[in-house]
């Protein structure tokens, strides 16, 4: 039912990689941002979403068979940039891929190992997840995912650097250290594989994290803040494009 979505989706992965292959440890920022919006973008492509129909939708959502009943669309269009008419057809296409209402990790899982069925996802849908499952409760409702695509694809520059911060903060202490730093690097190389060209070298990563704390770290403690972040990615013209690839994607 899936494999049909995938080599359609998959094509949002040529961005972030030749990105990644510029020769420049500087880009592991500008990837890490685009990674997290083409992964959103996979998962709007599986839900069937990136395609706005011209058929008819019913004017309020409908909820007889979930689960989980999301909130009102007068609700959520005012707490997202999203206009009634595209809630409608996120909600279509969310109930029918889950009609419980709620996704859990494990499904998350099983979305990006086809789309990255050359390497290991699982690490990386776990972070994801995790940002995406806001109250921390092992499921991501509707409105938890329309709030994040909200964020990602039409949110101000400081909302979806703060998105992302919070994506690379695991612990959720308000600081990005190297350990946390090294653990998303891992995933990102371990998602995208071992069969890609150039072939990267082992220390590859710590080389990436290396950099990425000269450059975010500003005042040299070994921890990058929040302003910290926003100021060195609004620094980089790389990362400021890249935040403005998507916009125009519903």
């Amino acid at each position: 039912m899936f494999a049909s979505r995938v080599p359609a989706a998959s094509r949002c992965c040529l961005v972030p990689w030749r990105m990644w292959t510029k020769g420049e440890s500087e880009g592991l920022q500008t990837l890490g941002i685009v990674v997290v919006v083409c992964s959103s973008l996979k998962l709007l492509h599986y839900l069937g979403l990136i395609d706005l129909s011209d058929d008819k939708i019913e004017d309020e959502l409908e909820m007889t068979t979930v689960c989980h009943r999301p909130e009102g669309l007068e609700q959520l269009e005012a707490q997202t940039n999203f206009t009634k008419r595209e809630l409608q057809v996120l909600y279509r296409g969310f109930k029918n891929e889950c009609p419980s209402g709620v996704v859990n990790e494990e499904t998350f899982k099983q979305i990006y190992a086809q789309f990255f069925p050359h390497g290991d996802a699982s690490m990386y849908a776990h972070y994801l997840f995790n940002a995406f499952d806001t109250a921390q409760n092992g499921s991501v409702k509707f409105e938890d995912f329309v709030m994040a695509l909200s964020i990602l694809l039409r949110g101000t520059v400081h909302e979806k650097l703060r998105w992302t911060f919070n994506l690379y903060d695991i612990n959720k202490d308000g600081y990005i250290n190297k350990e946390e730093m090294m653990d998303i690097v891992k995933a990102i190389y371990d998602m995208m594989g071992k069969y890609t060209y150039p072939v990267l070298k082992e220390d590859a990563p710590r080389q990436h994290v290396e950099v990425f704390f000269q450059k975010m770290d500003k005042n040299k403690d070994g921890v990058v803040t929040l302003d910290e972040f926003i100021e060195s990615c609004q620094e980089d013209d790389n990362i400021m494009r890249s935040l403005q690839l998507f916009e125009n994607v519903m």
